[in-house]
Protein backbone atom coordinates (compact mmCIF):
# COMPACT_ATOMS: atom_id res chain seq x y z
CA UNK A 1 0.00 0.00 0.00
CA UNK A 2 1.32 3.42 -0.94
CA UNK A 3 1.69 5.98 1.81
CA UNK A 4 2.05 9.72 1.49
CA UNK A 5 4.43 11.88 3.47
CA UNK A 6 3.17 14.69 5.66
CA UNK A 7 5.26 17.11 7.71
CA UNK A 8 5.14 16.65 11.45
CA UNK A 9 3.45 19.39 13.47
CA UNK A 10 6.76 20.96 14.46
CA UNK A 11 7.97 20.84 10.84
CA UNK A 12 5.10 22.94 9.45
CA UNK A 13 6.62 26.21 8.25
CA UNK A 14 4.76 29.52 8.13
CA UNK A 15 6.12 30.41 4.69
CA UNK A 16 4.90 27.10 3.25
CA UNK A 17 1.43 27.60 4.76
CA UNK A 18 1.29 31.16 3.38
CA UNK A 19 2.31 29.87 -0.06
CA UNK A 20 -0.30 27.11 0.05
CA UNK A 21 -3.08 29.45 1.09
CA UNK A 22 -2.11 32.22 -1.36
CA UNK A 23 -3.74 30.47 -4.31
CA UNK A 24 -7.53 30.95 -4.73
CA UNK A 25 -8.03 27.32 -5.78
CA UNK A 26 -6.18 25.96 -2.77
CA UNK A 27 -8.04 28.35 -0.49
CA UNK A 28 -11.33 27.06 -1.95
CA UNK A 29 -10.22 23.49 -1.24
CA UNK A 30 -9.42 24.39 2.37
CA UNK A 31 -12.77 26.17 2.77
CA UNK A 32 -14.46 23.01 1.50
CA UNK A 33 -12.79 20.99 4.26
CA UNK A 34 -13.76 23.26 7.15
CA UNK A 35 -16.13 21.62 9.60
CA UNK A 36 -16.00 18.14 8.10
CA UNK A 37 -13.98 15.18 9.21
CA UNK A 38 -12.86 14.01 5.78
CA UNK A 39 -13.77 14.40 2.12
CA UNK A 40 -12.80 12.41 -0.94
CA UNK A 41 -10.80 14.34 -3.48
CA UNK A 42 -13.51 13.79 -6.09
CA UNK A 43 -16.15 15.29 -3.79
CA UNK A 44 -14.32 18.61 -3.50
CA UNK A 45 -16.21 19.96 -6.51
CA UNK A 46 -13.21 21.82 -7.92
CA UNK A 47 -13.54 22.03 -11.74
CA UNK A 48 -9.95 21.30 -12.71
CA UNK A 49 -8.16 18.58 -14.62
CA UNK A 50 -6.97 15.68 -12.47
CA UNK A 51 -3.33 16.64 -12.85
CA UNK A 52 -3.91 20.28 -11.88
CA UNK A 53 -6.04 19.30 -8.89
CA UNK A 54 -3.39 16.77 -7.83
CA UNK A 55 -0.77 19.52 -7.91
CA UNK A 56 -2.86 21.78 -5.65
CA UNK A 57 -3.58 18.92 -3.24
CA UNK A 58 0.13 18.10 -3.06
CA UNK A 59 1.04 21.72 -2.26
CA UNK A 60 -1.51 21.73 0.59
CA UNK A 61 -0.29 18.37 1.91
CA UNK A 62 3.41 19.27 1.68
CA UNK A 63 2.76 22.54 3.53
CA UNK A 64 1.02 20.68 6.35
CA UNK A 65 -2.37 22.27 5.73
CA UNK A 66 -4.11 19.00 4.87
CA UNK A 67 -3.76 15.29 5.55
CA UNK A 68 -4.46 12.76 2.80
CA UNK A 69 -5.38 9.17 3.53
CA UNK A 70 -5.36 6.50 0.82
CA UNK A 71 -7.98 3.77 0.91
CA UNK A 72 -7.90 1.51 -2.13
CA UNK A 73 -8.12 3.76 -5.17
CA UNK A 74 -9.63 6.66 -3.23
CA UNK A 75 -7.92 9.52 -1.45
CA UNK A 76 -9.54 11.25 1.48
CA UNK A 77 -8.50 14.67 2.67
CA UNK A 78 -8.88 16.39 5.99
CA UNK A 79 -7.84 19.77 7.29
CA UNK A 80 -5.02 19.73 9.84
CA UNK A 81 -6.73 22.44 11.87
CA UNK A 82 -5.49 21.23 15.25
CA UNK A 83 -1.89 21.17 14.06
CA UNK A 84 -2.16 24.58 12.38
CA UNK A 85 -3.87 26.15 15.41
CA UNK A 86 -1.20 24.74 17.73
CA UNK A 87 1.61 25.96 15.50
CA UNK A 88 0.15 29.32 14.38
CA UNK A 89 -2.82 30.26 16.60
CA UNK A 90 -5.53 32.15 14.72
CA UNK A 91 -3.82 31.99 11.33
CA UNK A 92 -6.36 29.67 9.74
CA UNK A 93 -9.27 31.76 11.04
CA UNK A 94 -7.78 34.88 9.48
CA UNK A 95 -7.06 33.11 6.18
CA UNK A 96 -10.59 31.71 5.99
CA UNK A 97 -12.37 34.92 6.99
CA UNK A 98 -14.38 36.53 4.24
CA UNK A 99 -12.47 39.08 2.22
CA UNK A 100 -14.05 42.50 2.98
CA UNK A 101 -13.17 43.75 -0.51
CA UNK A 102 -15.05 40.83 -2.07
CA UNK A 103 -18.12 41.06 0.18
CA UNK A 104 -18.38 44.84 0.17
CA UNK A 105 -17.75 45.10 3.93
Amino acid sequence: MRTLTHPGRSDIELTAVFHALSDPTRLAIVRGLVGIEERSCGALGIPLSKSTLSHHLKVLRDAGVTHTRIEGTHRYMSLRREDLDARFPGLLDVALADDPARTGG
